[in-house]
C-alpha cells in the first residue's frame, strides 16, 4: 500500500463540484436508518471527493480506489489527514480487470471517469457494477456527455477535442451509447440531472 506520508494531490475542479454532486448523493444514495452501506467509488483520483463525501454521509462507509500510483497516495494522504471512521483505505482497482478486489457495494460512484479513459473503461466500470450490485442498487456517473449525438455546449466540444489530442480512445461519451452499454449489463438509466458547468449527473439502477 502506498505510503500516507505523501503531500496530498489537490484538484481546483473537485472545490467546485463536490457539493452539487453531495446533495445529489444525499438523495439517492442508501439513506441513514436502512443500515450501514459500502459505496465503492471507482477512479478517485486525488482523493478530495473521498474525504468530502465521507464526512457528508457519516452513515455509509466510503471506499475509494485508483489504480494509478500518484493517485493512491494522494488519497492515502487525505485519508491519514481527515481521519474519519468510515472512509475505508484505499484499494488499486483496474477496472477493466475480469475481478474486483471488492466483491459487493451497495452503490458504485465514478466521477468524471469514463471520458478520460478508453471506452473498454466504460465497459468494465458498468460489467463489474452488475457483478457486484444487487437489484435497486445505484451506480452513480458524473461528467459531460453528449446527447442526441451533440455536444450540449462548446465548452464540452472545446474539451473532447483536447482529451482526443491527449489520447484518441478518449473523449466525451454520448449519453444513449452509454445507457445503451448499461442496459446490456442490467442497469437502467432512471434519472438524468443537469449539473453546473454543463455537466449530468447519471443516476443507473441494477434490475432484478
Amino acid at each position: 500500500m502506498p505510503s500516507a506520508f505523501v503531500p496530498a494531490q489537490t484538484s481546483p475542479a473537485v472545490a467546485r463540484n463536490r457539493d452539487p454532486i453531495l446533495a445529489v448523493l444525499r438523495r439517492v444514495l442508501p439513506a441513514q436508518g436502512t443500515g450501514i452501506g459500502t459505496v465503492l467509488e471507482i477512479a478517485s483520483g486525488t482523493g478530495e471527493h473521498a474525504v468530502h463525501f465521507a464526512a457528508g454521509l457519516p452513515h455509509l462507509i466510503w471506499l475509494p480506489t485508483d489504480i494509478d500510483a500518484d493517485a493512491l497516495r494522494s488519497i492515502c494522504a487525505h485519508r491519514a489527514s481527515a481521519q474519519l471512521p468510515n472512509l475505508s483505505p484505499v484499494l488499486e482497482l483496474d477496472v477493466c480487470a475480469p475481478s474486483w478486489p471488492v466483491t459487493r457495494a451497495d452503490a458504485i460512484v465514478a466521477i468524471n471517469m469514463i471520458h478520460i479513459a478508453p471506452w473498454a473503461a466504460a465497459e468494465g466500470l458498468v460489467a463489474g457494477a452488475e457483478r457486484l450490485l444487487v437489484a435497486g442498487s445505484v451506480l452513480y456517473l458524473y461528467g459531460p456527455f453528449k446527447e442526441n449525438g451533440r455536444h450540449t455546449a462548446p465548452s464540452n466540444a472545446a474539451f473532447d477535442e483536447s482529451l482526443r489530442t491527449r489520447d484518441p480512445r478518449w473523449g466525451v461519451r454520448d449519453l444513449d451509447e452509454v445507457a445503451a452499454l448499461a442496459r446490456r449489463h442490467g442497469l437502467a438509466l432512471t434519472e438524468r440531472i443537469a449539473m453546473p458547468a454543463n455537466n449530468l449527473s447519471l443516476i443507473f439502477h441494477r434490475a432484478a
